[in-house]
């Protein structure tokens, strides 16, 4: 690795050098020019957000792995539960109700149309107010 490492001058302000004096150490570099060459590949990593796990440190990626995964599976047994209650709903609402199949494609169209301009903010009141007319 040695006959790949070359003399480099760079300048820099006297407070950014008191910042490498002060830190390297803290790092557990044993030189400054260590510090240096990790803090230019850490922020090379970040600027190549391809290469995010050279900087993100690898438990933090880990532990967000397990909290969004443990998230995801409640979310998708939530949404199943949701799921079968409303199919449980729709399966006795239409054993007691006549609709014919042209008034059930205009309450599906209504339904979309209500759910986009709102973002899925509907109440049950709402609905009630709609079917009843004082809308």
């Amino acid at each position: 690795m040695r006959e790949n490492r070359h003399k480099h001058t760079v300048w820099m302000d006297d407070t950014v050098w008191d910042q490498v004096e002060s830190h390297y150490q803290r790092d557990n570099c044993t030189t400054k020019n260590e510090f240096i060459e990790k803090a230019i590949r850490f922020y090379s990593g970040y600027l190549d957000t391809e290469s995010a796990d050279a900087y993100l440190p690898r438990v933090l990626a880990d532990v967000l792995e397990g909290k969004l995964g443990a998230l995801g599976n409640r979310m998708g047994h939530l949404l199943f539960k949701l799921s079968v209650d409303q199919n449980l709903m729709g399966n006795i609402l239409a054993a007691d109700i006549e609709i014919d199949p042209d008034q059930l494609r205009k309450a599906r169209v209504r339904c979309i149309k209500e759910v986009k301009e709102t973002n899925g903010e509907i109440s049950f009141e709402d609905t009630v107010r709609y079917q009843k007319g004082a809308e």
